[in-house]
C-alpha cells in the first residue's frame, strides 16, 4: 500500500482522485508543526504540499520512503530543491492551473493601482465625499513592462493589450529573433526599466531573480513608475521600493505576495500609495480545483509508475516521445554503464554526440540516463533520473552535449567520449528496429555487440592465437563462451574483443587471462 500525506488543505474533488485508488492510502494532516511533521514523514511514498508547508532539507531528509513531492501551486520555493534532488525525490508542481486565476488577479490589481479603488473605497465607507483626492491614470497607450514571459506573463501581455497597453516584456530564455511578428516587443532589462509606465514581474525567485529590481533600478525608472508583484515576494526590493514609493519616485505599487508572509510588520502596509492582498493570485474556486485535481493526478500516475509530469527537477516526456526514445534510453545507459567500468580513475569530461534522426527528440532524459549509468557502479547512494546530475556535478564531472545531422550509416547513433586521468574511452551505440541496441564502435574499432549480461573487454594487439588462448583459459576453468566479438583498425595493429561468458569470472581466471602475450589491458564488465 502506497501512502501520501497532505499537510495543506486540498479541494475536495482533488481528495477524489486519491480515492478512488485502492493501492493508496491519504493522511490530510493540517497544522502540524516542522517538529511534528519530522516523526511521521518517513512513513510516506508521497507529500502534497501548497504554500502553507515549508519542505525543509530537514523534513527531506527524515522522509525516508518519500518518492514525490507535489506542489498544488506553480512556485516551489517552499522546497528545498537541491536536497529534494540529492536525495532522488521528484518535485512536481501544477504550472497551467492558477494561470488564468494569477493573470486575472495581476490586472484587476493593476486596474485598483491606478484608480486608486481601495484607497476610495475606504475613504467613503468613513463616510467621506473626496473624488479629487482619488483622481488615477488611464492604462490607455502606457507602456507596460512584462518580466517574464511563461504562462502567466505571457498571459497578462495578451490581456493588457485588450486594455489599449503596449507591451515591451524580458526574459531571458526567449530568443527575440523567434518572437519577430507577436503581439508585443522583446527587450532588454534595461529597456524595461527605463522605458515603462507599469512594470509587473511574473519569474520565479532565485538568486538570480531576488532583488531584480531594486534601489538602482528604481533610479533608473521613469518618474511616477507604477509597480505590480504577483509572482513571488522578494524580486522586488522591498527596501528599496519603500523608499521609491515615500520619495514620489514611485505613484503605486500593487503587491499581493511579500518576502514574509503574513507581513503585518511590513512598514510598506503603512503607505496610501499601496495597493495590498493576502497572496489570492490563485485563489478562485476554478484554480483552487484546477491545482488540486491536477497535483493528485500527476502524484497517482508517477507513484504507479506511470509518466511524471511537470517534474522541476527532471524532463517530463510526452508518452509518444518516451515510446520513441525508449530503446535509446536503455542503450545509453548500457553504455555509460560500460564506461564506469572501463575507467580507472576520477572521470573529468563527458562528451556525448547525438546524430540523425534522434535528434528531433529533446536529448535531455538521454543524458539523464547516460550520466546514471555512469555512476550506478560503486555508489553507496541510489542513483536515478532525478539525481543523476546533481551527483555528477557534486563530483566535479564536465558535461557536454553536441548534435549532428548526419549519423554515417545509421538512422541514428549516440557517441559517448569519457576522458579520465588514465586516458580516453570511446562508446558508439544505435538500435536497429525498435528493440535491438548495438555498440557499433569502441574506441575507433568497428564491431557489432549487444550489451548485456556478462562480458570480458579485451584491448590487445591484433596477433595469432591470442582469442584461442584466451577460450583454452576460459574453457579449462568451465567458464563458457556465449559469444565472441572483434574489431581492428588495421591488421597486426591495435584490436579489441568483447567475449560474452554465461557467469561471473573469478578474479583468479581475470588473472590469468592478464597474462596471455599482447593484451594490453583486460576487464570484467557486468551489464
Amino acid at each position: 500500500m502506497l501512502k501520501v500525506l497532505i499537510t495543506d488543505k486540498l479541494s475536495d474533488l482533488g481528495m477524489d482522485v486519491f480515492k478512488r485508488e485502492k493501492e493508496i492510502q491519504t493522511d490530510e494532516v493540517i497544522g502540524k508543526t516542522p517538529e511534528e511533521l519530522k516523526v511521521i514523514i518517513g512513513n510516506y511514498d508521497g507529500w502534497v504540499i501548497r504554500s502553507g508547508t515549508t519542505a525543509t532539507a530537514d523534513l527531506i531528509q527524515a522522509a525516508t520512503k518519500l518518492k514525490v513531492i507535489g506542489r498544488a501551486g506553480v512556485g516551489v520555493d517552499n522546497v528545498d530543491l537541491e536536497a529534494a534532488t540529492k536525495r532522488g525525490i521528484i518535485v512536481m508542481n501544477t504550472p497551467d492551473g492558477n494561470t488564468i486565476s494569477t493573470s486575472e488577479h495581476t490586472i484587476a490589481m493593476m486596474m485598483a493601482m491606478a484608480r486608486k479603488i481601495p484607497q476610495a473605497q475606504q475613504s467613503l465607507k468613513e463616510k467621506k465625499w473626496e473624488r479629487s483626492k482619488f483622481t488615477g491614470c488611464e492604462l490607455n497607450e502606457k507602456v507596460l513592462g512584462v518580466i517574464g514571459l511563461g504562462r502567466i506573463g505571457t498571459n497578462v501581455a495578451r490581456k493588457a493589450i485588450g486594455l489599449g497597453m503596449r507591451i515591451i516584456a524580458y526574459d531571458p530564455y526567449v530568443d527575440p529573433a523567434k518572437n519577430k511578428g507577436h503581439e508585443f516587443e522583446i527587450v532588454t532589462l534595461d529597456d524595461i526599466i527605463k522605458r515603462s509606465d507599469f512594470i509587473t514581474v511574473h519569474t520565479p525567485l532565485t538568486k538570480e531573480t531576488k532583488g531584480l529590481l531594486g534601489a538602482k533600478q528604481i533610479a533608473l525608472m521613469k518618474d511616477s513608475v507604477r509597480l505590480i508583484n504577483c509572482a513571488r515576494g522578494g524580486i522586488i526590493d522591498e527596501t528599496a521600493l519603500y523608499d521609491g514609493l515615500k520619495s514620489g519616485k514611485v505613484a503605486g505599487a500593487a503587491l499581493d505576495v511579500f518576502e514574509k508572509e503574513p507581513p503585518f510588520d511590513n512598514p510598506l502596509l503603512t503607505l496610501d500609495n499601496v495597493v495590498c492582498v493576502p497572496h489570492l493570485g490563485a485563489a478562485t474556486q476554478e484554480a483552487q480545483v484546477n491545482v488540486a485535481v491536477v497535483v493528485a493526478e500527476q502524484l497517482v500516475e508517477a507513484l504507479k509508475g506511470g509518466r511524471v509530469k511537470n517534474a522541476v527537477n527532471m524532463p517530463s516526456l510526452d508518452p509518444k516521445v518516451l515510446e520513441e526514445l525508449k530503446p535509446y534510453l536503455t542503450l545509453v545507459e548500457k553504455i555509460g554503464l560500460f564506461h564506469s567500468q572501463l575507467a580507472e580513475s576520477f572521470i573529468k569530461k563527458i562528451e556525448v554526440e547525438y546524430c540523425g534522426e534522434l535528434t528531433k527528440y529533446d536529448t535531455k532524459p538521454l543524458t539523464l540516463s547516460l550520466v546514471k549509468g555512469i555512476l550506478s557502479k560503486g555508489m553507496s547512494e541510489s542513483v536515478n533520473y532525478v539525481n543523476a546530475l546533481f551527483i555528477a556535478k557534486e563530483r566535479g564531472y564536465e558535461i557536454s552535449e553536441t548534435v549532428t545531422s548526419s549519423a554515417a550509416d545509421f538512422s541514428s547513433l549516440i557517441k559517448v567520449t569519457v576522458r579520465n586521468e588514465k586516458g580516453t574511452h570511446v562508446i558508439a551505440g544505435t538500435v536497429f528496429g525498435k528493440t535491438e541496441f548495438r555498440i557499433v564502435n569502441l574506441d575507433g574499432n568497428t564491431t557489432d555487440f549487444t550489451p548485456e549480461g556478462n562480458m570480458i573487454w579485451m584491448a590487445h594487439h591484433d596477433r595469432p592465437g591470442i582469442v584461442g588462448r584466451l577460450g583454452t583459459i576460459l574453457g579449462s576453468n568451465n567458464v563458457n563462451i556465449a559469444g565472441l566479438y572483434v574489431g581492428r583498425q588495421e591488421v597486426g595493429g591495435k584490436a579489441i574483443a568483447m567475449v560474452n561468458v554465461d557467469h561471473e569470472v573469478s578474479e583468479k581466471v581475470m588473472t590469468e587471462l592478464r597474462e596471455i602475450a599482447h593484451i594490453q589491458d583486460l576487464k570484467f564488465i557486468k551489464f
